[in-house]
């Protein structure tokens, strides 16, 4: 019996060495896996994307209308992402275009799924709302019900 417990502990115990060697390799290879697919951008400031649009630095933009954001690649390879308010697109589109840089619209498929991962609060607020009116409904009309029966008791 002693010799099973010994062979079970020195299994679970090479289990968790060989874990504790691959854990390290996992956890590199998926920043890697990620960053293979997608690109990330670092936010600047409206006056900092105006300077490099003046500065001829800038290859090509990716406008999200829903958003108002503009995703830039820079010449040098960097990528960087800039919002601005409204009413204010057609200005910068127009910038964009007389300075002769390549500008690409993001179509309403994935413009709405870029803006709906940023508002996730949205949806949560209307389901309580609307689980609060049903439990709001449901004691009302036991409160109801009991009243009426009590009534035709006396």
């Amino acid at each position: 019996m002693i010799r099973q417990l010994r062979a079970a502990q020195t299994a679970s115990a090479a289990l968790a060495a060989l874990a504790m060697l691959l854990l390290p390799a996992l956890l590199v290879g998926a920043p890697r896996a990620r960053a293979e697919g997608t690109v990330d951008y670092t936010k600047e400031d409206l006056s900092q994307y105006e300077d490099q649009l003046n500065g001829h630095q800038i290859r090509s933009v990716v406008v999200n209308k829903r958003t108002r954001s503009l995703r830039v690649t820079l010449k040098n390879g960097q990528h960087v992402f800039a919002k601005y308010g409204k009413k204010e697109g057609p200005n910068y589109y127009a910038a964009i275009r007389a300075r002769h840089v390549p500008i690409t619209f993001l179509s309403p498929g994935p413009a709405k799924a870029e803006q709906g991962s940023q508002h996730p609060g949205h949806q949560i607020r209307y389901i309580a709302g609307g689980v609060l009116i049903a439990v709001i409904a449901i004691v009302g009309g036991i409160l109801y019900f009991n009243r009426r029966r009590e009534a035709a008791l006396d």
